[in-house]
């Protein structure tokens, strides 16, 4: 049976459309009007307010907390601070990425670990022998992520309090609409934005302040329709769409390391052992077989294959998670796992797996297109990810 989120009484009444999906087992807003347009362009004009809380959440405490994480995780959680937050992927033996998430440090010894599919038993496996204290509070914790360039000023009225201070990937405490709430400085979306994580009895008073506080700056309640285009646009992966995790592969071609993600940088292989060091090790000495890369879909190219069969080009105007093939030289290099025209930028993109010859930017290849049931191929060109990255969302 799907379940509902503590924010659920005000999404609710909200859904012009009734577009929900599921998403680990609750229901959650794909789109609050016919289409979610009005809700994409907020993010990147106004602010969008997303509920996430469906996502898992593990908090994580005791003398040996840093100890786990670090055994567990590819970042260096010894040198995270306090109050700081840090994106992460966790790998097997193989040094295959399992998950991916982020690491808040909310203390000295206390840590909450976020992820999309549960690892709570992969904390307890790895946690035998060390004092620690491992709790799901998935369900005890809300979660809002306040996305867009007028994100802080919004924050800022809800809470009467400045953030300017509060740098990128940091958190801090503050109250908003009579609760105590944790704020961090951190999203899906590649721009401006702020998560707050707020106790699930007190969730509504949030949402009703951080509307109320949004009213003159344009807030806009979003689904996952606009978060999908945003977050492709930001180059951010999504577990069971651009990568299988180790857990469920069935094939050794479905396994991804953490470098050939392009996520080499958060792999510390100088912090001591943890799970999969020897593996990824070997593989950074060697270099990876095939990395992901942005492609920009050449528009004149896929336009030609239209007007060849006396077509208007057509594009959907929700971003597409199936696997497509890509091509060079003749042959099949590789395939995107996400797709979307983007708005802002006015290109067709996608994400993409290409054989490590093929990753170069600029680099030309194909990019497969069904038309009128049958296929063809349009040019593309290899870009660095992210695609959008605009000075706010650090500054």
């Amino acid at each position: 049976m799907l379940r509902h989120t503590p924010f659920h009484p005000r999404t609710a009444a909200l859904m012009e459309a009734q577009q929900w999906r599921r998403w680990s087992g609750f229901l959650v807003a794909s789109a609050y009007e016919m289409s979610h347009e009005r809700e994409y362009h907020a993010i990147r004009s106004s602010a969008a307010l997303f509920d996430v809380s469906p996502l898992k959440k593990y908090s994580v405490s005791g003398r040996d907390a840093s100890r786990l994480l670090d055994r567990i995780v590819t970042r260096n959680v010894a040198a995270c601070q306090p109050c700081q937050v840090l994106y992460t992927p966790w790998c097997d033996s193989r040094g295959k990425v399992v998950d991916d998430g982020t690491l808040h440090r909310l203390g000295e010894d206390h840590y909450r670990l976020t992820s999309a599919e549960p690892n709570l038993s992969w904390l307890h496996d790895n946690a035998r022998g060390m004092r620690t204290t491992i709790e799901d509070v998935s369900d005890s914790i809300a979660a809002l992520s306040l996305q867009g360039p007028l994100a802080r000023a919004i924050l800022e009225h809800a809470a009467q309090r400045d953030f300017k201070t509060l740098k990128y990937f940091r958190l801090t405490n503050a109250s908003i609409g009579g609760a105590s709430i944790v704020i961090s400085r951190t999203g899906y979306t590649g721009d401006l934005g702020y998560e707050v994580w707020i106790d699930a009895a007190d969730a509504l008073p949030v949402w009703d302040a951080l509307m109320d506080a949004g009213e003159p700056y344009g807030i806009t309640p979003a689904g996952m329709l606009a978060l999908d285009i945003a977050r492709i646009e930001a180059g951010l992966i999504l577990l069971d769409v651009d990568y299988v995790s180790a857990r469920k592969a069935l094939i050794p071609a479905q396994l991804s390391s953490p470098f050939e993600l392009s996520l080499g940088w958060t792999v510390k292989l100088d912090k001591g052992s943890f799970n999969g060091a020897h593996a990824l090790r070997e593989e950074q000495a060697k270099a990876p077989e095939w990395m992901l890369v942005g492609l920009e879909i050449e528009w004149p190219s896929f336009e030609r294959v239209f007007e060849s069969l006396g077509l208007a080009p057509r594009l959907s105007a929700t971003a597409s998670r199936v696997s497509v093939p890509v091509y060079a030289d003749g042959r099949q290099v590789g395939y995107a796992t996400s797709s979307t025209w983007s708005p802002l930028l006015k290109r067709f993109i996608a994400l993409a797996h290409l054989e490590a010859p093929f990753v170069s930017p600029g680099r030309s290849v194909e990019f497969e297109i069904t038309v009128e049931h049958r296929r063809h191929r349009a040019n593309a060109k290899v870009r660095t990810l992210p695609f959008y990255d605009p000075e706010r969302k650090r500054a």
